[in-house]
């Protein structure tokens, strides 16, 4: 009987040695995460008026309904904030029977305000594959800040493979931490430059943020503001388990928490060497001001069981966010 649950590292090599993931390019070294495998963009992109569900045809039948402009990702292209783009991934997918999908922005895309969804043709749904899909997959790109700079091979979303109805362990309620230090978060400025999603450490934090400091474990948020946040606990991901942070639903409050959902077998574990590890929370206010209070629950996470211990632990081969407080995304340096 197969055993349900999400793929571990070596899982996902097998796949790839089968040929049921493949790519335009060899993949890279660090591709593939202790229970998920990275994606590439590929050569184009395209500006459209509106995001779409393809909904029983191939994701590129529908495009020209939609589609404005074509753009070429080998030299590098500026995706504009408030603008919609859909691109081709370099991968492509060939799922045996009983294995699906599931695509998470990476944190560092979600870090940045960009929001990204995956696409596969005749899908009805953004973001999960189907069981035994055979065909390309796309992204869809959606800067709702800062534009941003990014070109063929960048990578900003990532696919987690599963076999059967993967059981829900448990899960988690996360609470916002406002009173720990004097700093507690940081605003997105309106108007900033230009981010390359490619330069690690290579842009001024002060050119982009806003630091927040402690106001009585009070928080104002602002209608269609950008916050980066704090858990108040610590998190730890065992390392037989996945975990996803949801976006919150209506009745916590109004605002969205968290794009990139994933985390990683052994996030915040001794035996990784993550102790310490908090959840850092990427907060939109919604239609009305909303006061936010030091340990309200904001998000959930969702633990789910693996098939298998994975060779290599999250943050073993090098993170930047094991062991991570408050932390902007790997494109800044240190504030």
């Amino acid at each position: 009987m197969t055993v349900s649950g999400i793929l571990p590292l070596q899982s996902i090599r097998e796949l790839v040695d089968q040929s049921a993931i493949m790519s335009a390019s060899k993949l890279d070294a660090d591709q593939i995460q202790p229970a998920s495998i990275d994606l590439r963009l590929g050569a184009r992109a395209w500006r459209v008026r509106a995001s779409y569900l393809p909904r029983g045809k191939r994701v590129m039948d529908r495009l020209p309904d939609v589609m404005m402009h074509e753009m070429d990702l080998t030299r590098g292209a500026v995706f504009e904030s408030g603008c919609v783009y859909i691109a081709e991934l370099q991968e492509f997918l060939s799922l045996p029977d009983g294995v699906s999908a599931r695509a998470n922005p990476k944190s560092s895309t979600g870090r940045v305000d960009v929001f990204v969804r995956l696409l596969s043709d005749f899908g009805d749904l953004f973001d999960d594959v189907r069981e035994g899909y055979k065909g390309p997959i796309y992204v869809e790109i959606a800067p709702q800040t800062f534009s941003v700079l990014a070109r063929t091979g960048t990578r900003l979303n990532q696919l987690r493979l599963k076999t059967g109805e993967v059981p829900k362990l448990y899960t988690a309620d996360c609470g916002v931490d406002l009173m720990t230090g004097d700093l507690v978060g940081y605003r997105a400025r309106r108007h900033a430059g230009i981010i390359d999603l490619d330069h690690v450490d290579g842009h001024n934090p002060r050119d982009f943020w806003e630091p927040l400091y402690q106001n009585k474990g009070q928080l104002l948020l602002d209608p269609g503001e950008f916050y980066i946040l704090a858990s108040q606990t610590d998190v730890v991901i065992p390392v037989t388990e996945a975990a996803e942070m949801l976006p919150i639903d209506p009745s916590v409050g109004e605002f969205r928490v968290h794009y990139a959902g994933f985390f990683d077998p052994g996030f915040g574990t001794e035996e990784a060497g993550g102790i310490g590890s908090k959840g850092v929370l990427e907060v939109r206010c919604h239609e009305t001001p909303f006061l936010l209070e030091h340990g309200q629950t904001v998000a959930r996470l969702v633990y789910e069981p693996l098939v298998a211990k994975p060779e290599q632990l999250y943050g073993q081969g090098g993170s930047h966010y094991q062991k991570q407080g408050l932390k902007l995304s790997k494109h800044f340096k240190p504030w």
